[in-house]
């Protein structure tokens, strides 16, 4: 039967199996899932021959670097639909025969979540299936991954859990019907991971949330690497004003770059821009997108503001790599729109997470912003991680007619907050021309539905009331 998530922890912390079904939109499956540090070589075997699916564990990421255990493929060279990170898989070095039977299985399994395990008490490749969870758990990806560790974590449990898949007799997957009564034969109760979700977003609302600074402190603590180091800071005189730059560097090896005018430690909330590198957008002058107009129109209102910060992360093609977008930039060529070329690619429509954001910004001090973003999904990603967005201060720019599908299917598919002018034609909104001066200066632009940043020629848009 459904439970609730208080339920489903006291089952978690108990030993007992629940069954985590996830989002309709998504695989809409069922796992078999329990507490990874008190799995049994029976619960391994119940998995195994009623489960029938492929038995897994899932894991911090803290974990799996303590125990020096990579990723089977590259964030970027990742085509799984659902961005599942397999790594690869491992064995207890001592204490198991062949390694695939329920007793070998739960034994490796409870040497991955010793923490007094080190990396030469595995090897590795072995018949056990790590999964590396993204730190934000369901409210980052919603998945029974996340969804297993959340609900160890929450039980107060060593954060990791076992999960297979639940197929029926034939093959298939198990489905919700199947699913529900799967578990009234066994006795198990069934969790959502959108009720997983809304639990912890209450809890983040009422101040459980912990936030990235304790999580960087505690992993230093621990001996684990922080998700970020500054590397270097300079000054750096811009066009619209001085900067300085600091220089940051994640556990991946990729360098970011933060760019702050003005006092940090002041009590108000400072101005603040997550951008996401685009090549071809922010130096080659694309007209497909409107990252390079957005990338100049925040370091503008940094400017007029006096203070603020615009973080430039390594996260080109939202997360797929330059290689990979440009493949994708040939598909949507063939007629697809930038998601469906994504997931033709084998990656979701956007791959990026926002830990390594909300590392540079806690290490600047700042942990309640104003940000500007139509991206809600930015908004999320760094309050899982103690930072409070205080107000969301949209982020629009005329674009060129090239580039008009990709911001409704952006707006469309992906949430972005847009809005669009009214056809320019007879009958419509009242047409005019900015000149280069008018668009060159987000205020100069009030009252139009985009604010440009091109200074090359006029633009013509529909002014709104």
């Amino acid at each position: 039967m459904l439970v609730s998530v208080e339920t489903a922890l006291a089952d978690f912390k108990a030993g007992k199996f629940v069954i985590i079904v996830d989002d309709e939109d998504r695989e809409n499956e069922g796992d078999l899932a329990i507490a990874a540090e008190l799995v049994t070589p029976e619960a391994v075997n119940f998995m195994a021959t009623h489960g029938r699916g492929l038995i897994c564990v899932a894991m911090t990421g803290a974990m799996l670097d303590r125990l020096h255990i990579p990723l089977m493929v590259p964030p970027t060279h990742n085509r799984s639909g659902f961005g599942t990170n397999f790594t690869l898989s491992v064995e207890a070095r001592r204490g198991v025969t062949t390694g695939i039977s329920a007793p070998d299985r739960a034994h490796t399994i409870r040497v991955l979540v010793d923490p007094h395990s080190t990396p030469a008490d595995v090897v590795m490749p072995g018949h056990v299936f790590p999964l590396r969870a993204r730190d934000g758990g369901v409210l980052e990806r919603r998945g029974q991954t996340e969804a297993s560790v959340d609900l160890a974590r929450l039980a107060g449990l060593t954060p990791a859990g076992v999960i297979c898949e639940v197929m029926r007799e034939d093959g298939t997957m198990a489905r919700l019907p199947d699913l529900m009564a799967f578990a009234e034969t066994y006795g198990i109760n069934i969790v959502t991971v959108e009720a997983l979700a809304a639990y912890r977003r209450q809890q983040n609302g009422a101040g459980q949330a912990v936030g990235a600074a304790l999580q960087v402190t505690q992993a230093v603590q621990a001996g684990q690497p922080a998700p970020v180091t500054r590397i270097s800071t300079s000054r750096l005189p811009t066009r619209y004003g001085e900067f300085i730059a600091s220089v940051y560097h994640d556990q991946q090896g990729k360098e970011h770059l933060a760019l702050c005018m003005g006092e940090m430690t002041r009590g108000d909330a400072p101005l603040v821009r997550l951008h996401s590198e685009c090549l071809t957008g922010d130096v080659l002058g694309s007209v497909r997108c409107d990252c390079g107009l957005q990338l100049q129109m925040a370091m503008q209102r940094i400017a007029n503001a006096g203070r603020g910060v615009l973080l430039y992360l390594r996260q080109e093609g939202r997360g797929i790599g330059l290689g990979n977008k440009i493949h994708a930039y040939a598909l949507q060529d063939t007629g697809m729109d930038t998601v469906e070329a994504n997931c033709s690619l084998g990656f979701p429509p956007d791959a990026r997470s926002y830990e390594v954001a909300a590392a540079m910004l806690h290490d600047l001090g700042v942990a309640h912003l104003r940000l500007m973003t139509n991206n809600p999904d930015k908004i999320s990603g760094l309050e899982v991680y103690g930072i409070r967005v205080v107000e969301r201060v949209p982020h629009e720019v005329v674009v060129p007619t090239e580039a008009d599908h990709y911001m409704h299917v952006k707006a469309q598919k992906m949430g972005h907050l847009l809005h669009f002018p009214a056809p320019l034609s007879p009958g419509g909104a009242e047409v005019v021309e900015l000149s280069p001066d008018a668009t060159r200066n987000p205020e100069l632009s009030e009252g139009y539905p985009y604010c440009c940043l091109r200074h090359d020629r006029p633009h013509r848009v529909a002014k709104t009331g």
